[in-house]
């Protein structure tokens, strides 16, 4: 029997001999996408080499990926336990070619894999295609030898593969496996398709176009590859089985699960020794990339996780921590493929104990609420969202493990009711997940938060203070010392130093160690500041002297100019607030802001652009302020009371039983936490640089003030002046001058456009052309043409010839681009779509596209455009 670490092996050995760089496994927080929560395909980790952002040193690749779908669209979570093929966690295999090879590689390396290597009977075997892609199918016929009826073409998006609404894109080639009529289930694209007789097992991505808009898709320069094979599937496949939990790597943890709840594996506890095993492994691996439990973001879906096991192993009469017992089963099965969770034994371990330990406090209480709750309910009554949010809140339980716990019972729960209690409790919850793509530290963090308590914030009213050095963190741990020359996150008992908050970017400045008069032992250079856990400030910096220690006293100095420069852009945000409000209406509301010393930034709710003569105004009333030169002044107070005497509330703000109340002259009253001048005056002046849209509904502003007023003034200035100089004229000039400078362009635009339309169609006296087998022939070779006005000099031939094949190649920059054109009457003989290829071909590109009677195409070298017509007339000449 081939196990699934044979599998893995021969998989990735295969694509070793063929030329793969075998890569490894990425994290499962992406690194280089924020907009996932975990990574959910083979290809993430490739995206930015897809894009052309990123280049690497290889053009082939294969991996191994994790991969975890619990969360966002990509959420498999509910479904685990109840069928043969869900997970949250699972292998994908993968290889990639980033402009190699395409179609026909691709096709055969599948083919020898799965029928030569893995020994799979193809006549088992049949495949999807893109509804129009001819080429994938004659591939398939060649190099598999496959029937027309084992080719199936599916004319929806379910074969076709796009990274977005725009960008790369290309049809998609699905490999299935018939497990014969005893099954129930038709092929692919027929009525009965969802049936479990013919199951995918590895899906071929031509990553062939790019879709430049909505209606606009062009090949691309060069098409690349992009597949996925799950580990787990083929496992099934190969050792006989039709349920992915049979298969060896899953029956081990399900082994050691009934092992240690002295249950039987396939007996009443079935579906819970499923989930135990497949969350198990979610868990692990996501804690040995860095995740850790928590209330919100990634921490919170591992928390869901680890409690939807936790309660499985109760539901098998586990009485103490079950799932830590289990991981070195999970170890031995795949630690010396992903040696991360060797690595992070320990912390896998403990962070399951103390969670399982954590919530079994709670779970008979809250399973003991629950029981009581359900027993009330009538026949298809649901449960009450706000019981299922008490569950949430109080008990720890989260709704898709309430819901999974009321499954056997039939019992729904009102989701909507539990999401307004969510909604009302909103307020005290931790920040939410902001999506940072890198792996989760916190931990480290909440530890030092609990044994030092709070960082004191001297600096509304100090730009210097004395304070001592709690605590020192390197390299991600927390040490008792640090040498000169190395980074340091800092943490003292008080400082002057903001940090990033609502908004407003943290300071930086110089910590001086060594008690005053003592002389300077070290000095740490601080680059930023950062808020942790709400009230823990965290200066970070690198270390210059003698080393630095935990218990030294030191002298904390803030950059002073640029502190200065960030309060005034932060009380200027208060202003625009209001002025929005005046101008607009008071549907304006602050979506969010960054204030920093070179300008602010402020997102505020409004439905469309403000016009020049409403930005004008909010100008004004800024600046109206800033003259009045108010005073800044400050109050603490319970929220509650601050709101009731007007204050507003800034988004993304977090208010504990106290709050700062900034006032400004009675123009502006806001909450906030935050650093601001003394006086309106202090903020030197105001201007508007920027204004644009966000989101629906949602406009920015972004703004400079002070210095930085100064500077973009001067800017502005001096590039009037370079232009001016440029252009030969005074600077009041300018319109006129710049005016008639585009009046002329537009005219020699079309001067050059016309012309360059004679010289493609013989000047007047009729296109060049020969006859080649009979057929009129029109070849050209056009310097400087760009691609976009060669069809239209291809039409403008047609009716001048009236009947025969025309082709045109237009060169710039060392490209080429191509257009063939065949009249109606004669592509019964010859197709454009088929002579573009040849020419592109000739060009050093790949494909080409459009219609029978007009295709285009493109390629790399311009120098070989007449051998492009060449071989096009050989094409014709038969």
């Amino acid at each position: 029997m081939q196990t699934a670490n044979d599998i893995r092996t021969t998989f990735l050995d295969f694509f070793a001999k063929n030329g793969h760089a075998i890569v490894p496994s990425s994290p499962l927080v992406p690194r280089n996408d924020p907009t996932l929560m975990f990574t959910n395909a083979g290809m993430v980790q490739f995206k930015n080499v897809f894009t052309g952002i990123e280049k690497r040193d290889y053009v082939r690749a294969a991996t191994s990926q994790k991969c975890v779908r619990a969360g966002g669209k990509h959420n498999d979570l509910d479904n685990v336990g109840y069928t043969a093929r869900h997970h949250t966690f699972f292998e994908m295999l993968g290889n990639f070619s980033f402009g190699d090879y395409f179609k026909d590689l691709a096709i055969e390396l599948a083919w020898r894999l799965i029928t030569k290597e893995y020994g799979i009977d193809k006549n088992r075997l049949l495949v999807t295609v893109y509804h129009d892609d001819d080429e994938a199918a004659a591939a398939w016929k060649k190099i598999a030898g496959l029937p027309e009826s084992r080719i199936i073409r599916i004319p929806t998006s379910d074969n076709f593969w796009a990274m977005g609404d725009t960008g790369p894109c290309g049809p998609c080639s699905e490999i299935f496996y018939d497990h014969g009529d005893g099954i129930p289930g038709g092929p692919p694209g027929s009525p009965d398709q969802d049936g479990d007789r013919f199951i995918e097992i590895w899906n071929l991505v031509f990553m062939q176009f790019e879709q430049v808009d909505k209606d606009t898709r062009i090949p691309l320069p060069k098409p690349s590859i992009d597949t996925g094979m799950g580990l787990e599937r083929l496992a099934a496949l190969l050792q006989g089985k039709h349920d992915n939990y049979d298969v060896d790597l899953m029956r081990s943890l399900i082994a050691a699960s009934a092992e240690a709840s002295g249950t039987d594996p396939d007996g009443p506890h079935r579906v819970s020794h499923r989930v135990v095993a497949d969350h198990l492994r979610s868990a692990s691996f996501l804690i040995a990339d860095g995740v850790l439990p928590s209330n919100e973001g990634r921490g919170y879906v591992l928390r869901r996780i680890m409690r939807r096991a936790m309660r499985h192993a109760h539901l098998m009469g586990a009485t103490e921590p079950m799932l830590y017992k289990l991981f070195p089963a999970l170890a031995r099965q795949m630690g010396e493929a992903y040696p991360e969770l060797i690595r992070a034994q320990a912390l896998v371990t403990e962070t399951l104990k103390l969670e399982e330990t954590r919530f079994k406090v709670t779970l008979d209480k809250g399973l003991k609420l629950l029981e009581e709750e359900t027993g009330k309910l009538g026949n298809g009554q649901s449960l009450a969202g706000e019981v299922a949010f008490k569950l949430y809140d109080t008990y720890g339980f989260p709704l898709d493990l309430t819901q999974d716990a009321l499954k056997a019972k039939g019992i729904g729960v009102d989701t909507d009711g539990f999401a307004g209690a969510m909604e009302r409790q909103r307020a005290e919850a931790r920040k939410a997940w902001s999506g940072s793509g890198e792996a989760a530290t916190e931990g480290l963090w909440f530890e030092l938060r609990d044994r030092l308590g709070a960082s004191e914030f001297l600096g509304y009213d100090a730009e210097q203070a004395e304070g001592k050095i709690v605590a020192l963190v390197e390299n991600g741990k927390s040490v008792e010392a640090v040498h000169p020359g190395h980074s340091v996150a800092i943490i003292a008992n008080q400082t002057p130093f903001y940090g990033e908050s609502g908004g407003q970017m943290g300071d930086t400045g110089i910590i001086t160690i060594g008690a005053p008069g003592s002389g300077a032992k070290a000095i740490v250079a601080v680059t930023d500041t950062q808020k942790k856990l709400g009230d823990l400030i965290v200066h970070f910096g690198t270390v210059e002297g003698g080393p630095v220690a935990v218990g030294e006293d030191a002298h904390f100095a803030i950059d002073v100019a640029r502190r200065d420069a960030t309060r005034g852009h932060h009380s200027a945000t208060h202003l625009l607030h209001s002025a929005l409000r005046d101008v607009l209406g008071d549907h304006v509301t602050q979506k969010g802001s960054q204030v920093g010393p070179e300008r602010l930034r402020f997102d505020f709710a409004h439905n469309k652009a403000l016009s020049l003569d409403e930005a004008r105004r909010v100008e004004a009333e800024v600046n109206a302020q800033v003259r009045a030169n108010a005073e800044v002044a400050t109050k603490v107070m319970a929220p509650d009371d601050a709101v009731k005497a007007g204050a507003m509330a800034l988004f993304g703000e977090k208010y504990g039983d106290e709050v700062r109340v900034v006032s400004m002259g009675g123009f502006s009253t806001e909450l906030c936490g935050g650093t601001h001048a003394r006086r309106t005056g202090d903020i030197g002046g105001f201007k508007i640089v920027a204004e644009s849209a966000v989101a629906s509904g949602v406009r920015r502003i972004e703004a400079v003030t002070g210095p930085a007023f100064l500077a973009w003034a001067q800017a502005q200035e001096d590039l009037i002046g370079r232009v001016a100089e440029t252009l030969k004229a005074a600077p009041a000039d300018l319109p006129v001058r710049i005016a008639q400078l585009q009046e002329d362009r537009r005219r020699l635009e079309r001067e050059l456009a016309e012309t360059r339309k004679q010289l493609a169609t013989g000047g007047g006296q009729g296109a060049a052309t020969k006859t080649v087998a009979g057929v009129t022939f029109a070849g050209r070779v056009l310097d400087g043409v760009p691609a976009k006005d060669l069809k239209g000099m291809a039409d403008e031939i047609k009716k001048q010839i009236g009947s025969g094949v025309i082709v045109l190649v237009g060169t710039a920059d060392g490209k080429a681009s191509l257009v063939v054109c065949v009249t109606e009457d004669l592509t019964g003989r010859f197709s454009a779509i088929d002579l573009v290829r040849v020419g592109a071909e000739a060009l050093g590109g790949k494909g080409g596209g459009g219609r029978p009677d007009m295709a285009q195409a493109g390629g790399p070298d311009a120098g070989a455009a007449q051998a492009a017509i060449d071989g096009i007339e050989r094409v014709l000449a038969g």
